[in-house]
């Protein structure tokens, strides 16, 4: 009887990892040169794979129903702030239209958990960068005028993180959203601070005047990128922000290859 019980269940749960599984795009790996460092500071990026779209608030209804430390009224306050899952009027429950929005108010914690909850992880500062590089055309579109001026317009829009996700053009990779909806949590986004010592200057007096953060950037027209390095020095892991959501990485070898 009991296995009767337990073989659909695990069929279930097959079904579900693999359709997780589906919703991710092989990147194959390369040479990226980051915005800080020296020019021939160049960073192998390794095969991996990432989310095709940012996790929505359904998605995430999913996981704090497995979770039920990660809901509303149970999370600690040393892994979010107050205003976790603002948006949400219950723990298990948020208002019909942002169903397949983008989910926000999580804090890094929350959405490591997450994504350590689907067998996946957060992606890093360099897999992320590399991918968001990338138009519907180009591998490598940074050098590009209207890609970036596309980027900054869409920072100027209004409460895009109401918008649903998958509406965007894919780039090359297949990937969409990761412009223009909500910034998303990387792994190490504390990694990289804005500070003299970062830079290796020795003097940090010399990061205090105005336009500093430009010190030590190896693409001065390079707006959208200085915007997202700035969001991430002035974040805490568990801040809570309207504006910030996340897609799952996982390391692996591209199909592609």
């Amino acid at each position: 009887m009991k296995a009767a019980i337990v073989l659909p269940v695990l069929l279930m749960v097959s079904v579900i990892i693999h359709a997780q599984d589906e919703m991710m795009v092989p990147v194959t790996g390369g040479v990226y040169t980051p915005l800080y460092g020296t020019s021939t500071a160049q960073v192998q990026v390794a095969d991996f794979y990432l989310d095709a779209l940012p996790v929505t608030h359904m998605e995430y209804l999913s996981f704090v129903e497995k979770k039920p430390e990660w809901r509303k009224s149970a999370v600690k306050g040393l892994f979010a702030d107050e205003r976790y899952l603002a948006s949400w009027d219950g723990d298990l429950s948020f208002p019909e239209s942002l169903k397949k929005s983008p989910v926000n108010h999580v804090s890094w914690f929350a959405a490591k958990a997450y994504c350590e909850c689907q067998g996946k992880r957060l992606p890093t500062v360099d897999e992320w960068e590399y991918v968001a590089m990338a138009s519907p055309t180009l591998k490598d579109a940074r050098e590009d005028s209207l890609f970036n001026l596309a980027i900054l317009r869409s920072y100027e829009k209004p409460r895009t993180y109401l918008q649903e996700v998958g509406n965007q053009e894919k780039n090359v990779w297949g990937i969409s959203d990761l412009h223009g909806l909500v910034w998303e949590w990387t792994l190490d986004f504390n990694a990289i601070i804005l500070t003299g010592e970062s830079r290796n200057y020795g003097n940090t007096d010399l990061g205090l005047f105005c336009a500093s953060g430009a010190l030590g950037a190896n693409d001065l027209m390079n707006y959208a990128a200085f915007m997202r390095y700035a969001m991430r020095s002035s974040l805490h892991a568990r801040n809570n922000l309207a504006t910030i959501g996340f897609r799952c990485a996982k390391t692996g070898k591209s199909e592609k290859d």
